[in-house]
C-alpha cells in the first residue's frame, strides 16, 4: 500500500536552505512597516517550510478567503479533467450547453474556446462583465453567453472572473461533480488541505473564480505542488504539461518593467517579475512561486497594496534566497522564532479610562436610517472584568451583544450585520471621550475600526474598514 500523505510540509532551519534567519526578519520588519496588514506567512525553500507566522488573531488553523487565487485551482481542475479525456482547451464553449444558446449566437461567441475563458480573453469589454449577477436566481452560464462579445476571442486581455466560473460550469457538466467534489480526492486531500470549502451559485456550481477558502499552508502546498511540476510524494496528481502550460505566458496585458500586473497570463495564473508566477486573490491573498530559487511564498492579508506586498517579497526574501546552506545561526534562529510567535495586529491604544467612560455607561444611543442599518449602541464595563467594555448593538432589528478585550482579542460571533460571523474584538478607550473598537473577520481579508466619539447627548460613529468604501459618519442621540 501507499504511504499515507505527510499532512504537513517538513520544517527545517533557515540557514540550512540557504536562507539567513536575519534576512527572514528583516521581510517581517519591512511588510510591518510598510504593509501593516498581513495576516499570515509561509515560506518555503527546496520545499521545507523556514519561516511561518499569523498575525492574531489570525491563526495558523484557521482558513481564510482565497478570493481570485481560487482561480488557480479551478484552472488545475481543467487540467485534470482535460486528463481525463474529459474535454480539450480548443472545445467551442458552446459544444457544453447546447440548451442555453442564445437564438442568435454571433460568430464571436461561436468562435469562443476553453482556451479563452483560461486566458482571459474571451472577447468581452471591462464594461459588460463589471456588474455580472453573481447572486442570480436564473442560470449564470445562461447569462454570460447571452454577453456581447465585441472583439474576437484570443485577441485581448481583460481581466474576466466570469469566464473562471464558465470553466467550473464546464468542469461540472463533463463529470457530473462540482470543482469542490472533483478537486477532493485529486488536489487536496493528497495535498492534506483539510475541509476546503467553496462558495455556488444558486445553480449550485462552485463559483470558480473566488470563494475557496483554505488556510495558508494549503496555499504553500499548492505553490510547491506546481514548483515540482505536479509531482507530490512520488505521484504525479497534476500532469507536468499542465503545469508547465498554465503558468507560461500566453496573454500580453501591459509593458510596465515595475508592475506584477504587467508581466503576462497563463492559464489562470499571473507571471511575475524575477522569473516568477503566482496564484493572486484580491486585498493579498498570494501564491508566489519562484522555480529559478527553488522557493514558495504564501501569504494571506487584507491591504490596498498588492503591488507593495510583492515589493517587500523582491526586495527582502529574494536576495536572501542562497545556494548552498548556511553557517548556523542559533540566536538569530531564536530571534525569528520569538517574532514569529509574537505577531499580532496593531490593537487600539488604551489610556486611562476618562471620566465620561461612567457618564455614558448603559445609556443607549439611537441613530437614524443609515446605510450600516446600525440602530443603536450601548456600552458598558464587563461585570467579571474591569479591563473589558460589553457592546450592546441593534442593527437591523436584531440585537448583539459582545464583550472586547481591553488587552488581547476576543473572539465571538455576529449574528447581524456586514461584519456578522465569527469575528475577534479588541477595543479600548483611546481618548477622552473616544472608544475605539476594532473588529477582525478572521477567515476572511476584512477588518474593521469603529471610532465613538461621545460630545454631550450625542454620538458620532466612525468606520474604517481595511479594504474597500468608507461608510459616512452616522450620529446617534442618547435617550
Amino acid at each position: 500500500m501507499a504511504a499515507e500523505p505527510a499532512r504537513a510540509l517538513p520544517r527545517s532551519a533557515p540557514e540550512a536552505q540557504g536562507v539567513s534567519s536575519a534576512a527572514l526578519l528583516g521581510f517581517i520588519d519591512e511588510a510591518e512597516a510598510k504593509i501593516n496588514a498581513l495576516h499570515g506567512v509561509v515560506i518555503v525553500r527546496h520545499g521545507q517550510v523556514i519561516a511561518e507566522g499569523w498575525w492574531s488573531p489570525y491563526a495558523a488553523e484557521e482558513p481564510h478567503l482565497m478570493f481570485s487565487l481560487s482561480k488557480s485551482f479551478t484552472s488545475t481542475a481543467v487540467g485534470l479533467a482535460i486528463a481525463d479525456g474529459k474535454f480539450s482547451v480548443d472545445d467551442p464553449v458552446l459544444k457544453f450547453f447546447p440548451e442555453e444558446v442564445p437564438e442568435k449566437p454571433s460568430n464571436y461567441l461561436k468562435a469562443m474556446r476553453v482556451r479563452d475563458l483560461l486566458t482571459m480573453s474571451t472577447g468581452h469589454h471591462a464594461e459588460d462583465i463589471a456588474t455580472f449577477p453573481f447572486a442570480s436566481e436564473e442560470s449564470l452560464v445562461r447569462k454570460f453567453l447571452a454577453l456581447p462579445v465585441a472583439h474576437k476571442p484570443g485577441t485581448l486581455f481583460i481581466y474576466n472572473t466570469p469566464a473562471t466560473y464558465m470553466l467550473s460550469a464546464i468542469v461540472q457538466k463533463v463529470t457530473g461533480q462540482t470543482v469542490l467534489e472533483y478537486l477532493r480526492p485529486r488536489l487536496f486531500e493528497p495535498l492534506g488541505i483539510d475541509n476546503p470549502t467553496w462558495e455556488a451559485s444558486k445553480q449550485g456550481i462552485s463559483l470558480g473564480g473566488y470563494g475557496l477558502s483554505i488556510r495558508t499552508e494549503d496555499i504553500a502546498k499548492f505553490g510547491q505542488l506546481y514548483l515540482q511540476k505536479g509531482l507530490w510524494n512520488g505521484k504525479q496528481l497534476v500532469p507536468k504539461a499542465w503545469t508547465e502550460t498554465a503558468t507560461s505566458r500566453w496573454m500580453s496585458n501591459g509593458s510596465s518593467p515595475t508592475s506584477d500586473w504587467d508581466q503576462g497570463y497563463g492559464f489562470q495564473f499571473w507571471r511575475c517579475r524575477n522569473g516568477a508566477f503566482r496564484g493572486d486573490g484580491a486585498h493579498g491573498q498570494f501564491c508566489v512561486v519562484l522555480p529559478e530559487q527553488d522557493a514558495v511564498v504564501a501569504i494571506t492579508a487584507g491591504t490596498r497594496d498588492l503591488q507593495g506586498v510583492l515589493n517587500v517579497v523582491w526586495d527582502k526574501i529574494l536576495p536572501a534566497l542562497q545556494a548552498g546552506t548556511l553557517p548556523a545561526d542559533a540566536a538569530a534562529v531564536a530571534k525569528l522564532k520569538q517574532k514569529l510567535a509574537s505577531l499580532t495586529l496593531k490593537k487600539p491604544a488604551a489610556i486611562t479610562t476618562p471620566a465620561v467612560a461612567q457618564e455614558i455607561a448603559g445609556r443607549r444611543y439611537v441613530f437614524a436610517k443609515n446605510p450600516q442599518a446600525i440602530e443603536a449602541i450601548t456600552l458598558a464595563p464587563a461585570d467579571d472584568d474591569a479591563k473589558a467594555t460589553v457592546m450592546t448593538v441593534v442593527i437591523d432589528g436584531a440585537e448583539d451583544e459582545v464583550k472586547i478585550s481591553g488587552e488581547g482579542w476576543t473572539r465571538g460571533d455576529l449574528q447581524n450585520g456586514p461584519s456578522a460571523g465569527r469575528v475577534a474584538l479588541s477595543g479600548a478607550w483611546t481618548a477622552a471621550d473616544t472608544f475605539t473598537l476594532d473588529v477582525v473577520r478572521y477567515q476572511t481579508p476584512f477588518t474593521a475600526r469603529y471610532r465613538l466619539r461621545f460630545a454631550g447627548d450625542e454620538l458620532k460613529l466612525e468606520t474604517t474598514p481595511n479594504v474597500g468604501p468608507t461608510p459616512p459618519v452616522i450620529v446617534g442621540k442618547r435617550e
